[in-house]
């Protein structure tokens, strides 16, 4: 923990923002030793760049641009082998696909974020000090932020992290999430009453909404109606009043109001820079259900083996249990559009979308929640709006998915290895809408998995607190803790370095858990 809270981490912060302002040419060169930056030498016109920092660092990628500080291999680690592969978005034969802990892989998306995007976020706040709609955009910036890190983790470090000490208490998802709900209360109404249509101190570094109020506006109450469903189950009160709050504020309702992270040559986009190199392929979870349903976005991800079809790697399997056998890799553009050797300078980062609006709105419908619609308008809606985001418009092709009838079926890799224990395929409904309210809560769950791809973080949350049965157990599994076995993950454990260095406080984080420090632990919003 020293190297995260030590003032020394300012400095680090501040080489970022060096970068960042380089890339978008709107801040004067940094032309003081970075490293001899104290918080007192914050002013105004770091804000923006301290801000890009902390958009950037905050949904996990990094910068080869940055050497020393982050690289592209965060997301690799601290996304693609863990929560992606936990999800089975993707696969690449990683020891986490058999639900262990290997390597102290847990501990990079945690170093990262707490060396380079909270730093960067405490920044932002110090220079925006006065401002009243930049730091309502700050708060809401943290909530995203945090919200990622609690979810995966349980209690961290929250109230205190970025004060310069050492040693840095653990506060409780309970707490945690309470904060949650009063900041985005107060960004609401902060950028709900201003006259102001731009952060202007944001706007030159804002690289998702440009500095526009309205847009984050929009998108703190699109985080209040994805915490209030996270919390239903625990406090369904609470949960009511504050998803109802949230979509009479407005939420996303369209795809341009949905939250992209520009990629740029400076800030790539880690994921079409990691998935090929590093080997990940399709699952065999996302091929059942895709190839089942007839699904449009299917050739829009993943291209099919060299037989013509599409297979995918059952996740689990043991160390080369598959040998040379092929398949399905991501597109060549890896899910992008851009020139040759440029996709991850092109392709923008998917950071939260219209449609898991539409489908959280038809699972609050469902919970006797007034949503503004019904839930299976809000469903379809939601499926309509994740297709156009992949450029999937045609009314024949997407009404044709809407009403499908058809079901997800047995993975391809069956041909080959016919004893695999993959018979019982986890979905068992069509797309088109059930008469069922048990069903119609698993064909949300269902949509909402396939409409978040591929931010991981927020679908393996999803799953966890729906318990919808979307994926395979896997194959095999390394991990003897109770709660573990073949299972969906429940969180990751705590990194060795805070044993080490910060031993009380992840103690008193482990007690306020409520477990053992295991991925069998349930956290306090997951129930069931």
């Amino acid at each position: 923990m020293k190297y995260s809270f030590k003032i020394k981490t300012l400095g680090l912060a501040i080489a970022m923002l060096s970068t960042f302002a380089s890339c978008t040419k709107d801040f004067d060169e940094i032309n003081t030793d970075p490293n001899s930056l104290t918080e007192s030498q914050l002013d105004p016109t770091l804000a923006g760049p301290a801000f890009a920092s902390a958009l950037y660092a905050g949904i996990h990628n990094g910068s080869y641009s940055s050497p020393g500080v982050d690289d592209q291999g965060t997301w690799g680690i601290a996304t693609g082998i863990l929560s992606s592969t936990f999800i089975h978005y993707l696969n690449c034969g990683y020891g986490t696909e058999r639900n262990a802990f290997v390597n102290g892989y847990e501990g990079r998306g945690w170093t990262r974020f707490y060396t380079v995007a909270a730093p960067a976020l405490a920044n932002a706040f110090k220079a925006s000090e006065g401002n009243a709609e930049a730091t309502a955009v700050l708060k809401i910036w943290k909530v995203f932020m945090y919200n990622q890190m609690v979810d995966a983790y349980g209690p961290i470090p929250y109230t205190e992290a970025g004060n310069g000490k050492e040693k840095v208490p653990y506060d409780s998802v309970e707490f945690i999430y309470a904060d949650f709900f009063k900041l985005l209360d107060e960004a609401n109404a902060t950028l709900t009453s201003t006259s102001a249509t731009s952060v202007a101190s944001l706007a030159p570094n804002d690289r998702v909404y440009a500095g526009s109020v309205d847009k984050w506006r929009i998108f703190g109450n699109s985080m209040r109606l994805r915490l209030a469903l996270r919390i239903s189950d625990k406090e369904p009160a609470t949960a009511k009043t504050q998803a109802e709050a949230a979509v009479a504020a407005g939420v996303m309702q369209t795809n341009d109001q949905s939250a992209f992270f520009k990629a740029s040559n400076i800030t790539p986009n880690n994921l079409n820079m990691i998935v090929n190199s590093w080997g990940y392929v399709m699952t065999a979870s996302m091929e059942s259900i895709l190839v089942g349903y007839n699904d449009p976005r299917l050739s829009k991800w993943f291209a099919p083996v060299s037989t013509g079809a599409y297979r995918g790697n059952p996740v689990g399997g043991l160390e080369d249990q598959f040998g040379t056998t092929e398949f399905s890799k991501f597109n060549n553009d890896v899910l992008g559009n851009g020139a040759a050797n440029t996709l991850s300078e092109t392709k923008n980062i998917e950071i939260f979308m219209a449609s898991e609006n539409y489908l959280s709105r038809a699972e609050g419908a469902l919970n006797g929640w007034n949503m503004g619609g019904d839930a299976k308008t809000l469903y379809e809606t939601g499926i309509r709006l994740s297709l156009a985001q992949w450029g999937i418009t045609d009314p024949t092709t997407v009404n044709a998915y809407i009403n499908g009838s058809t079901l997800p079926t047995l993975p391809n890799i069956l041909t080959l290895y016919p004893t695999l224990d993959l018979q019982d395929v986890p979905v068992k409904l069509p797309v088109a809408w059930s008469a069922s309210t048990a069903n119609q809560r698993t064909q949300i769950a269902v949509q909402k998995y396939l409409a978040i791809f591929p931010e991981s973080w927020e679908a393996w949350a999803d799953l966890r607190r729906s318990d919808a049965k979307v994926i395979y157990p896997v194959l095999n599994t390394d991990n003897p803790d109770a709660g573990v076995g073949k299972s969906l993950m429940k969180r990751i454990i705590y990194t060795t370095n805070e044993y080490s260095s910060n031993k009380a406080a992840v103690e008193d984080g482990v007690s306020k858990l409520g477990g053992p420090d295991s991925g069998g632990t349930r956290l306090w919003w997951d129930t069931k």
